[in-house]
């Protein structure tokens, strides 16, 4: 028979561990089930599987220092976009037109330039400038019921005409006067992955830590309960467009640093669901309530190791694409599984169930009620 009751031996956290149990022996469960109950756990373990399927697989050379560098330069700009795209789809909407703002920002900060403002002011009015894309957007969908799908790829191919019509749609080589400081703004071969991992870490804060994450939150997961508490949702969405083709201005200017020429094919729809893909299969959510800027930066992670692997691999391009769709779905369907195990609390007995922010909306708004 036990020297210890039923109750007590359920229970080592108050009587200490059952005679002949190790208490160290349930460490590896616990770690396993908060990590596993973290949002960004299954695509940070996709990304380190991946890494060493290269190096089991004998692609020596992903691991050299050009590889590294091919991979952070391929992250940078779709991390940046991904920053904005995420804000927009935890509030419940999606924004098509980042990508043709990508495509005008360089074009708009030469202009500025040329008329003798200096290059970091340039790069500071041309983000603020293409805000006001995202301002249109925001209004388009808040105040006259356009849904954003729409609205964006309207205003996205208004966007690109215009670029194509003031570009005569010709390449045109960076100011002469910018060429120095543009080092710092993707010259460099880490510039742009700087650049975007510490943006990823400031607006994580924002969307964790702040009333506007909290509210922005909120909107996406429950609409209704929103307004009901006295959040201005139209106020939050719009925000948020801003913020997003803001990014996306910064995205095609660092671009054009890095590659040291304008181009007006540059950036378009192509990049908007790269930045897309690497959202949604870093966690966040197609209808809302649910993100994470953590998850995003190593969902895009992963789609530059499946390039710069395969490519070393001699894989061409068509078959690249039939594996980065594959590869997509069956992220998609892991987090799916996943985020169904955190909700009904089955990813270990050590912690209880966690709500998701857009599942558990309720709480958020419990939260809102008490500001």
């Amino acid at each position: 028979m036990s020297d210890v009751s039923d109750t007590a031996e359920r229970s080592p956290e108050i009587t200490g561990p059952a005679p002949g149990r190790s208490r160290g022996s349930s460490v590896l469960p616990r770690i396993s089930a908060i990590f596993l109950n973290q949002r960004e756990a299954s695509i940070t373990a996709i990304a380190v599987i991946l890494f060493v399927y290269f190096w089991a697989s004998g692609t020596s050379h992903f691991f050299s220092h050009g590889s590294f560098v091919n991979i952070a330069q391929y992250m940078g700009p779709y991390v940046i976009i991904g920053i904005g795209l995420v804000l927009v789809m935890v509030c419940g909407e999606i924004d098509l037109s980042v990508g043709f703002v990508w495509t005008l920002s360089p074009f708009i900060m030469h202009f500025f330039v040329d008329s003798g403002l200096p290059t970091v002011l340039a790069i500071v009015v041309t983000v603020l400038v293409c805000s006001v894309i995202g301002l249109i957007n925001g209004v388009v969908t808040t105040v006259f019921g356009v849904p954003s799908l729409i609205t964006t790829l309207g205003t996205g191919y208004l966007v690109y005409g215009y670029t194509l019509t003031v570009s005569a749609a010709q390449q045109i080589n960076l100011p002469t006067q910018s060429v120095g400081i543009g080092r710092w703004f993707g010259g460099e071969a880490w510039s742009e992955i700087i650049w975007a991992s510490v943006l990823v870490l400031l607006f994580h804060i924002l969307l964790t830590r702040t009333r506007w994450g909290l509210y922005t939150v909120s909107v996406g997961g429950n609409l209704l309960g929103a307004r009901e508490s006295g959040i201005k949702v139209n106020r939050i969405k719009i925000g948020n467009f801003m913020m997003c083709s803001s990014l996306g201005a910064l995205a095609g200017i660092l671009e054009a640093f890095k590659n040291d020429i304008i181009d007006p094919s540059a950036g378009q729809l192509a990049v908007v669901l790269v930045g897309i893909a690497g959202a949604v299969i870093g966690g966040t959510a197609m209808l809302g309530g649910v993100g994470t800027m953590i998850g995003m930066w190593f969902g895009v992670l992963v789609l530059g190791e499946l390039q710069d692997g395969f490519n070393l691999r001699g894989i061409s391009s068509d078959k690249y694409l039939i594996i980065l769709g594959a590869a997509i779905l069956v992220f998609m369907i892991v987090n799916t599984y996943l985020s169904k195990l955190r909700g009904s609390g089955r990813l270990g007995s050590s912690s209880p169930p966690r709500r998701t922010s857009g599942r558990g909306s309720g709480a958020v708004i419990n939260q809102i009620t008490k500001l």
